[in-house]
């Protein structure tokens, strides 16, 4: 069974309140007596583990057999609970289905949920005996989805195998879907075989799998990317058939982040200056942030502006302290990068520099160093075993270089432990440099970036997701930025990348991948980290050392501003001051004029 579990949302300063409701999954048999009394007490409870297993922990590992069955039936359990409630209340207010588009709208995130289609078909076809066309005219028009990734290996597919055994049913519907839909391609595109083979729902190449995104793009209405250079990527290259067949069926809605949440109450000293500057209404108007340029060069607002950054810096460092008993220097650059870690968001990228500027500071061969403390954090998938060594590789660093007396002061390391998004509340507000690095044409959109700018950070990174749209918001004069653009990275790729010639040809790199491989860094286990380099020299899919000179380079152009004070601080608060655009406010108007169909009432 699934039980509702309901969570009020006030809205800020409204007489509106929403309603959350997630599901928990319940058995509905506690206790099987019969096992117990025979003796087998493990057997008495099974059934109840296997059933409440379903929401126990959401994303199960699924690098194993049992883990993707588990994952599978738990996405179809939260998909059929949604949907039959929907249709529950639907239902009890409206009498024809037809109706369904005017009321209802479900919006896919990514394609976790987009089995909802196949479900949604089986529930209005099976339970509510429709016509299969009118039923798919229904879901066509209710259905709308987000994709959040560039990278095809991040796109769902299941195996055929696994919904023969677990979901029949749907396996026919998504069949029958597909059925149709390549009847449509082939009158579009006559004779197109490859096409097909590239459009089908089911891949027939790739040992009969499943294509979730596929399915996902033929039964929704409008399909959207979150920022202006991944919506045009998936146009040119991840949904380029599907765009040429439905030229009108992908738009941009780029992402936002809520003020009220990220500014307000993650940091109410900055929210009193900026209310006391320029009024309260940028809580629910983004854009009077405006009116902060004109204190840009205010040397008592910038006092000010300085006053709330270094307090919520020795917040942070208390925090710090209490989770790793490291002390940080909050009289330092505070340098964060926090987020998913994964290759393509390139934490090495900033490891490595950050051994390049430890060889520098013990060589002695910094002039007037800017002392720095380097902040990572964030959590890897369960099965994602390159990006458990990331992690481990970041904290052998840190170990060494925090111990060495030769760079006290001058140079930290930290990662914190369980980042979430109570530690990024506190986190967000004391960075002085946001780490945007991502491999150009990967990264959706990125939302993080837009709460470090929002609060006073400076942006450091590539021309990827939304730091396009921010760079063009602040102006290029302010953001700090390097690397490959995406053309150039698919460029690079096509006519054949080496990274063993920048290894070969660049100094400092060779010597900090160098001490990685010697075991420097982890001398209880020299090979440890041979792994993580070897793919690095080999591989590089995601072009770090590619980038890893632009990226020095800038890194210096980062100490040289900050080595002034006044015009460091008149580029953060015409930074705030700017971002206005990346509001959820103007995010969710888009979703309702481009993609919902729907009006704000009073």
């Amino acid at each position: 069974m699934a039980m509702a579990c309901d969570f009020p949302i006030p809205g800020y300063g409204t007489r509106t309140v929403n309603n959350l409701r997630l599901w928990t999954a319940k058995s509905t048999r506690d206790f099987e007596l019969k096992d117990f009394n025979d003796g087998n007490y493990i057997r008495a409870i099974e059934n109840k583990t296997a059933s409440e297993n379903l929401s126990r922990v959401l994303y199960p590992n699924d690098a194993t057999a049992v883990g993707r069955e588990l994952r599978l039936r738990q996405e179809y359990f939260f998909i059929s609970a949604s949907l039959q409630d929907i249709l529950r209340r639907f239902n009890a207010e409206h009498a024809d289905l037809d109706q369904l588009p005017d009321k209802v709208v479900i919006q896919l995130n990514d394609t976790h949920p987009a089995l909802a289609i196949a479900e949604w078909m089986r529930l209005l076809v099976d339970r509510h005996h429709l016509a299969w066309d009118r039923a798919w005219d229904l879901t066509r028009r209710v259905f709308a989805y987000t994709n959040h990734t560039l990278m095809p290996e991040a796109l769902e597919t299941w195996a055929v195998s696994l919904f023969e055994h677990i979901l029949p049913r749907h396996l026919q519907i998504i069949y029958e879907i597909n059925h149709h839909f390549l009847k449509a391609v082939s009158h579009r595109f006559p004779g197109d075989l490859a096409r097909l083979r590239r459009m089908s729902i089911v891949d027939e190449e790739q040992g009969r799998r499943l294509r979730m995104a596929h399915l996902a793009i033929v039964g929704s209405q409008r399909v959207n990317g979150v920022s202006a250079l991944h919506t045009r990527l998936l146009k040119e290259r991840l949904f380029r058939d599907f765009h040429e067949m439905y030229p009108d069926l992908l738009v941009n809605v780029t992402n936002g982040v809520t003020p009220r949440r990220w500014i307000n109450q993650a940091n109410p000293g900055l929210a009193a200056l900026i209310t006391q500057a320029v009024g309260s209404g940028w809580v629910t108007d983004l854009e009077n942030l405006r009116g902060l340029e004109v204190f840009a060069t205010d040397a008592g607002f910038q006092a000010e502006f300085q006053r709330v950054k270094t307090e919520r810096k020795q917040r942070l460092a208390k925090l710090v302290q209490h989770r790793t008993g490291f002390a940080l220097n909050t009289g330092a650059l505070f340098d964060v990068q926090v987020k998913r870690i994964h290759e393509y968001k390139r934490q090495l990228l900033n490891l490595l520099q950050v051994i390049t500027q430890y060889f520098r500071l013990r060589d002695g061969c910094v002039h007037n160093p800017v002392p720095r403390t380097v902040i990572f954090g964030g959590k890897a998938a369960p099965g994602y075993d390159m990006a458990k060594r990331i992690i481990k590789l970041i904290n052998d660093v840190a170990d060494v270089i925090n111990h060495d007396p030769a760079v006290q002061d001058l140079l930290q390391v930290v990662f914190i432990p369980n980042y979430d998004v109570s530690t990024a509340v506190e986190l967000v507000p004391a960075a002085d440099l946001s780490e945007q690095i991502s491999t150009a044409g990967l990264e959706a959109s990125g939302t993080g970036n837009m709460k470090f700018s929002m609060n006073g950070a400076l942006t450091i990174g590539t021309l990827d997701g939304a730091n396009i749209e921010i760079r063009e918001a602040v102006g290029a004069d302010y953001f700090f930025l390097f690397g490959l653009t995406a053309d150039q990275v698919a460029e690079w790729k096509n006519e054949g990348y080496y990274p063993l010639e920048r290894y070969e040809t660049h100094t400092e790199l060779r010597r900090a991948i160098d001490s990685i491989h010697s075991g420097f860094f982890s001398p209880d286990d020299r090979s440890r980290h041979r792994p993580v380099m070897d793919r690095l020299l080999h591989q590089d899919p995601f072009m770090v050392l590619a980038d890893y000179a632009g990226y020095l380079q800038c890194q210096g152009q980062v100490d040289d501003l900050y080595r002034q004070p006044a015009e460091w601080k008149r580029w953060v608060i015409l930074n705030v001051a700017r971002m206005g655009p990346f509001s959820i406010d103007r995010t969710v108007r888009e979703y309702a004029s481009k993609i919902w169909g729907i009006q704000p009432t009073r």
